[in-house]
């Protein structure tokens, strides 16, 4: 008994004397998880609460929070208003950023490489099956281009980077809409070209590194950050070729209903201005919209508060775009719209 007491005493001096801090369980996507963990860095340095993000995918967040298992879930994945509501979850967006097709060819520099929708949509059906193929040599009439087996590289898991990819693809091409369509976890064609896969982003990024004449598909940010050799692509307007960066991923958002309706959950794919990247996306997160209590999800609200905030300087060269700030005044008003059933208010501070 005397053992029991000592514990108890113990776990009250812990938390009364300020031992432990509160910890905020996240996880989820794996495109923004580099900006989240970092957001979690300052975050803690700022207020000694620790956040702790897990990159499991896209369909893994979705599932955590439905479960209850995290304080927030990551997704690239816009949930459905009726899901939503099943579910009784809010889902907020927090960042713009962009896939990325990449490649590993030797002698060909980042940003050499052209591509279109089509043509990107041939190879990752396996039809187009080596680099020097004329319909790639058509939109690349200044590279000479290697007789090497293409390598496709795709994502192991469940991931809203692949719905977002082949959402794009099947826009491109009504062969690829019809064979695959938009979908998280797609059954490749075995046929045609090899085809590899990995897990998360970060996966494919090594498989990629590892085999020539790979190709893939990854977030703008580990272009930057592992010096990727990223393609160009046509843009929606078909007037050019665009190149991935943070201010095409910003062009997008400001040629959106998001921007311009205030509708959330619009598309950022394939708009037609000049400027913008024709993969751009939202990420979301997912918290409760109907916890027992406001102390259930008041670390956690206040966290996504401040990533809107205070969280841009974190995003400087970090390869994601913040929203307009037009988009950001609206983040509070939805984070204060949780309701918790025992008639609490959640506070942003």
């Amino acid at each position: 008994m005397r053992s029991m007491h000592k514990v108890l005493l113990l776990v009250v001096g812990m938390v009364c004397g300020g031992w432990v801090h509160a910890q905020i369980r996240g996880a989820g996507a794996t495109f923004p998880s580099a900006v989240y963990q970092a957001w979690g860095q300052e975050y803690e340095r700022t207020t000694s609460k620790k956040v702790l993000y897990n990159p499991t995918g896209s369909g893994d967040g979705q599932k955590k929070v439905i479960a209850r298992e995290v304080d927030f879930g990551g997704s690239d994945i816009a949930m459905s208003e009726a899901d939503l509501a099943k579910n009784r979850l809010l889902q907020l967006p927090t960042l713009v950023g962009g896939m990325v097709p990449v490649v590993n060819l030797k002698g060909v520099t980042a940003n050499a490489l052209r591509l279109d929708g089509a043509v990107l949509a041939d190879i990752f059906l396996g039809k187009v099956v080596h680099w020097n193929d004329k319909s790639i040599a058509a939109l690349n009439p200044r590279l000479t281009l290697p007789k090497l087996p293409i390598v496709r590289v795709v994502r192991s898991d469940k991931s809203g980077s692949t719905e977002a990819f082949t959402h794009y693809l099947s826009l491109q091409s009504e062969s690829f809409k019809q064979a695959l369509g938009r979908s998280s976890l797609p059954a490749w064609p075995n046929e045609g070209s090899p085809i590899e896969k990995g897990d998360g982003n970060d996966g494919v990024v090594k498989l990629l590194k590892e085999i020539p004449g790979a190709i893939s598909y990854v977030s703008y940010d580990r272009v930057v950050h592992q010096q990727l050799n990223s393609v160009v692509l046509r843009n929606g307007s078909n007037s050019g070729f665009v190149e991935a960066s943070e201010r095409a991923f910003k062009a997008a958002v400001l040629a959106s209903g998001m921007y311009r309706t205030g509708d959330e959950n619009t598309s950022l794919m394939n708009l037609p201005s000049p400027d913008a990247w024709p993969i751009t996306l939202t990420t979301f997160v997912l918290i409760d919209a109907n916890p027992p209590t406001a102390a259930a999800v008041q670390d956690a609200v206040q966290f996504l508060y401040w990533t809107q905030l205070s969280g841009d300087r974190v995003l400087k060269n970090s390869g994601f775009t913040p929203f307009p700030s037009a988009v950001q005044a609206r983040f509070a008003a939805r984070l204060v719209s949780i309701h918790p059933m025992d008639a609490t208010r959640v506070s942003l501070r």
